[in-house]
């Protein structure tokens, strides 16, 4: 799971669809690469990167986290 990036997507009150339609990939594959599933194109987290303004670098963007159980 990407924690940050999923962080950084509700702070911009934007659902997943919203985030996909944004960028130009599909939902689906916006929430594969939220959950950590696949790791999208460089292209995709550059735009990711602007859609939330440079807040928030890439290689923060892209970190995956544990969950324990």
């Amino acid at each position: 799971m990407r924690q940050t990036l999923k962080q950084a997507r509700r702070s911009a009150g934007k659902t997943q669809k919203e985030t996909a339609k944004a960028i130009g990939i599909s939902e689906r594959m916006y929430q594969d690469i939220e959950r950590g599933i696949r790791e999208g194109k460089g292209v995709t987290w550059d735009k990711l990167e602007a859609l939330y303004e440079y807040k928030i670098p890439q290689r923060k963007l892209r970190e995956q986290t544990t969950q324990s159980s």
